[in-house]
């Protein structure tokens, strides 16, 4: 930078004048590139500018940086508003790209320039012009931010379908930064929700492996597609089952999902869970599936279902089945035989899947008794979502594993804890 530069970039007209008047080289640049009026845009003086404009020669509107920026890019980039009016007003070219192929539209929607954004495309600028990496003013890091500037391209009728080299559209950007308000206004503009990437992924497979539940509800509020899969064949629910995350898996499930798909390796939302020792995970899987069936199976009855209550595969922790609960942990821990859990769990027509994935626990030689106990939560869970009677269900698959003894035991023991003296009624 020398003097005259230096005076243009920190607005010092009088001194600008002074070296001018004193025979001061005009045309020339610094380091990068940026002559006279480029320092004045990219810093907002504009009346630096003015008298550059006047009162100097030679001095080109659109001279672009070793960037390939020119006054207006940089004005645009840092937000100038003042500076873009005397630009255009000046003639300049609108819509000329630099090195990374951005206008001054995308540096504006970049850096979140509203006011700067709504005066280019105020202008007539072409609005889904895409820059080197194929971002749009919806792609990248544009709609990290601020409402101001996604309503302006909205209502100047952007496409907000418009994706990246990488397959990324704007819903994408948002899903990876947890931005739902932003999604959602995306979503209202006619985005396709379920657009994938180039490796296949859905905004909801990116909610899903960032960790935003908030963003997992809205898509599936706004009833996206739950069995897209991904490169690796990986469902969202695949995702929430690797890494644990219980929250986002139940509403999945809730949803309605297809629990036999398989990834790349062969393994079912339930294998993923198993194997990465997701225990409680696991078992709301195995819930969800059994309920899946029943709910089938039960398609035109009357029966007191789930409608009339709150679904949920979560574990039980209501008072209300806590006598039951504490029935049926007895069970498990000091009467079931090893192996005879899993008799039961046949009886109750478990999958060999289910039981597997609840085998796959291991605890040390008494193992079977968490197997078991696990099974029997499963089992009261689908019991109770039937609205049937837990211990007279308890009894006949005892007496179905021909475990009479212990079905007459659990009964007698049942029904003197039972504050309730209708609980056998049905017996």
């Amino acid at each position: 930078m020398n003097a005259l530069l230096l005076g243009a970039w920190f607005g010092h007209l009088k001194v600008l004048q002074v070296l001018v008047n004193a025979g001061a080289k005009i045309s020339c640049e610094n380091k990068n590139g940026l002559n006279l009026l480029q320092c004045a845009a990219q810093r907002g003086h504009i009346k630096v500018m003015e008298f550059i404009m006047e009162d100097l020669e030679d001095i080109k509107l659109d001279k672009k940086d070793k960037l390939g920026r020119t006054a207006l890019h940089l004005a645009a980039e840092h937000g100038k508003l003042e500076v873009v009016d005397f630009l255009i007003g000046s003639g300049c070219q609108h819509s000329l790209k630099d090195k990374e192929d951005n206008t001054a539209l995308h540096l504006a929607a970049k850096n979140g320039h509203t006011e700067v954004l709504q005066k280019v495309v105020e202008i007539g600028v072409e609005l889904n012009e895409k820059n080197e990496v194929g971002e749009n003013r919806f792609s990248g890091l544009y709609i990290k931010v601020r409402f101001g500037r996604l309503l302006v391209l909205i209502e100047a009728e952007c496409d907000v379908n418009v994706q990246t080299k990488k397959g990324m559209n704007a819903l994408h950007y948002a899903a990876s930064h947890g931005l739902k308000d932003i999604a959602r206004m995306l979503i209202d503009a006619g985005i396709n929700i379920n657009a994938v990437n180039n490796q296949k992924s859905t905004a909801l497979h990116i909610s899903v492996l960032q960790n935003f539940p908030s963003m997992v509800k809205l898509f599936i509020d706004c009833e996206c597609d739950l069995d897209i899969t991904d490169y690796r064949l990986q469902t969202p629910l695949h995702i929430a089952a690797e890494h644990g995350r219980q929250e986002m898996a139940e509403m999945i499930l809730i949803a309605g999902v297809n629990l036999k798909l398989q990834d790349k390796q062969g393994k079912t939302s339930l294998d993923v869970a198993a194997r990465g020792n997701h225990i409680n995970l696991a078992d709301m899987i195995i819930k969800a599936d059994r309920f899946y069936k029943w709910e089938k199976d039960n398609l035109n009855s009357d029966s007191d279902s789930w409608v009339a209550r709150h679904l949920t595969f979560r574990q039980d922790h209501r008072l209300e089945t806590q006598h039951i609960r504490s029935v049926i942990w007895r069970l498990a821990t000091k009467y079931l035989k090893p192996n005879e859990w899993k008799k039961l769990a046949q009886y109750w027509k478990f999958t060999d899947a289910h039981i597997r994935a609840i085998d796959q626990q291991w605890t040390g030689n008494k193992s079977y008794r968490e197997h078991g106990h696990r099974m029997l939560l499963i089992w009261l869970h689908g019991v109770v979502m039937a609205g049937d009677n837990p211990v007279k269900g308890l009894y006949e698959g005892l007496v179905g594993i021909g475990r009479t003894d212990l079905a007459e035991s659990i009964r007698r023991k049942a029904n003197a804890d039972d504050p309730t003296p209708k609980t056998c009624a049905a017996m």
